[in-house]
Order: structure tokens, then sequence, then C-alpha cells
């Protein structure tokens, strides 16, 4: 007979939990982590940031949720204990986990830090281990990964407004680097100015490539061109907007997570430009071919990087000032939180103070 969450491990975890798809809301739970094996990190959670990932994965809008769900894989801390193998960072240092905690290491994609596109990628959270149990996320006051996927944060980097960084910004970083997007002289469009857009006009602008937001929102245009530093503003509902813009873009990144059209974005394409989707929608986009063909252009994916680049991603940012804009929640908000984002009522990022205010929750 199964384990009790509870008693699967030797260590004691509280966070908060979904146990089922149909009420989409979170309360406390009480489970267990593995002890620190000679390879892991463990540490002290102080903030965890909450992607539309987490939202999906509560409804079971993918279809492959395993429950209970402890959602959060945007995971900030202080390390508490190591591993007697571990070189990388030391306790007291602080260091997060992104979206995955383990992959088989020894396919080509493993072997080239690609650990993200490994067909055995364990997610951290709602999958299987090695071990057989379920994976817990960060929404909860201690968490322990193998040190191949913990990421060192520099000493200028906040943790709050960095913490969103392991996923929202690896998920534009890396499209913007692999696709060579990111360079002076390059006109990359960014769609959608939420929780990963926002971050995607930093990283494109700090790259060197010039930046168009792509929006169907009319009032985020001062907030794009004033705040986050875009060079240029597109509402995509405008006919005459868009019409002016076909075929001026090198690159576009869209970060949308819901269905919508992607035929209008392929004609904003120059030839030869690339379409690169990181949103997730649950229902298949249409594409018809022809747009395609007639510009030799590319629809393509990126989902998150591997361990270095994100590595790399997060001592770019420090060096730049990249973080992303937060709104700082407590514990007991979250319901709250959960039912703004489904709204796209945030800006743009929540982050969870799960050191200040977990605890309290405790029943």
């Amino acid at each position: 007979m199964a384990k009790a969450p509870e008693q699967e491990h030797p260590v004691k975890a509280f966070g908060w939990a979904a146990r089922d798809s149909t009420s989409g809301h979170l309360s406390p739970f009480n489970f267990s982590r593995r002890a620190t094996g000679d390879e892991d990190v463990r540490f002290k959670v102080l903030f965890c940031g909450i992607c539309h990932s987490d939202l999906h994965s509560i409804k079971n809008d993918w279809g492959f949720s395993i429950y209970p769900i402890v959602p959060g894989h945007e995971i900030v801390g202080e390390v508490t204990e190591v591993g007697s193998k571990v070189k990388k960072v030391k306790v007291g240092e602080k260091v997060g986990v992104g979206v995955m905690v383990g992959a088989c290491h020894s396919c080509e994609n493993c072997n080239n830090h690609l650990e993200n596109y490994c067909p055995k990628m364990i997610l951290t959270y709602s999958a299987i281990y090695h071990d057989g149990t379920i994976t817990y996320g960060g929404y909860s006051d201690t968490m322990v990964a193998s040190e191949r996927y913990i990421v060192r944060f520099p000493e200028n980097m906040p943790l709050d407004a960095g913490a969103p960084l392991l996923c929202a910004g690896i998920t534009v970083y890396s499209p913007l680097k692999y696709f060579g997007l990111g360079e002076p002289g390059k006109h990359v469009g960014i769609v959608g100015l939420g929780g990963l857009g926002h971050v995607g006009v930093k990283f494109a602008k700090a790259l060197g490539a010039k930046v168009t937001v792509i929006s169907t929102s009319p009032s985020k245009k001062d907030e794009a061109l004033n705040h986050l530093g875009a060079d240029e503003f597109l509402v995509s509902r405008d006919q005459d907007q868009i019409q002016a813009a076909m075929g001026t873009f090198d690159g576009i990144i869209d970060t949308v997570s819901a269905v919508h059209p992607i035929v209008p974005l392929i004609g904003l394409l120059k030839s030869h430009g690339k379409l690169i989707l990181v949103g997730a929608p649950e229902k298949p986009l249409e594409l018809p071919v022809f747009p395609l063909i007639t510009g030799r252009k590319i629809v393509a994916g990126s989902g998150i990087g591997g361990t270095k680049e994100t590595q790399e991603m997060i001592d770019f940012a420090a060096k730049h000032n990249i973080t992303a804009e937060i709104e700082l929640i407590s514990m007991d908000y979250l319901n709250t939180a959960l039912d703004r984002l489904a709204k796209n009522d945030v800006r743009y990022r929540f982050v969870i103070d799960i050191g200040n205010t977990l605890a309290a929750t405790k029943p």
C-alpha cells in the first residue's frame, strides 16, 4: 500500500497543495522530502514565483497533472545542507531551482547541457522522480535537488524579483540566443506583455536588439516604452499598424499562453524570419503553410533552457540589473492571486514570500 505523502521520506515538509482539478484552489499540506544525498543540495525556501504553468497544472489543462500538486518552479532560498560530493555551493549561499529536477544524464541532449530537452526530463513538481515518488515544488518550506539543477544567485541579484527569471527569464533568454535574435541590428517583436513578455523586452534590449512590443492592449503602450524600455509598440488589433509593419521583423518571441491567431505575426516577419512560440495554449493553433513558403519563414518552439544556460542567464541578468516586475504576496493570499492571474490581473509576476508568511498558515 502506498505511503502517505508525509511518510514517504525522512524530512518533514510543509506547503500548499491542490488535491484535485475541480476546485482550482490550494490549501495547507504536510508532506516529506528525501534525505540529502551525496550530490544533493537542501535549501530553505524564501521566495517562489507563480507561473502561468502553475495555473494550468492545478486545473490539469494539459492532461498530465499528478495530484496532490505542490506547484512552484521559480524557487529561491538559502542553502542549509549539502551532500559530501557537492562542489558548486556551500551552506548559507543563495540558490534557486527552476522547472526541472532530473533527467537521464546519458542522452545527446543531456551531454550537451540541454537536460530540458531530455525525453526523460523530470519536472520540479507533479512528476515522478527516480525513486518513484511524486515531485513537489516551491510553494513549500524546504527544497532538495541534485547539484546539477541548482542555480547560484549572484550577491547583487534580489531573491524575490530574481525568482521568476528561473522560468520566465530563461524561457525568453534561450530563444533570443539560440535563434540569433538578441543581437545589435536585429529587430525583435515580443508578443504579450505579461510575466514572460516583460522580461523578454529587458533581455532583448540588453542583448542589443531593437524591440517592439506587440499587444492587444493599447493601454500598455506607455508602460512598454517608458518603463520597460521598448523602442516601439504595435497594437495587434489595429490593421493599419499591422499593415505598416509587415515584413520588418527579424524574429518574434510569442509569449501568449491562450489560443490566438499567428498568421498576422508571420506576416510581420522579413523573409527568413523566425516566429518562436514559448507560450503553451491548451488547444492547437492554426498554421497555414503558404505564408511560410512564400518567405522561407520558420515557426519554432522553445522550452526553458539547460542548467548551464540558466546560470548564464542569471549571471547576465545580474550584470545588467534585469529583474522581474513583481507583486510580493503572503501565503494566505495565494488563492486570490491565482484567481487574479487567471484574469491576467497582475503586473507582471506574483511572488510568494514563503520565508516570512508560510509558517503562519500551518493548521
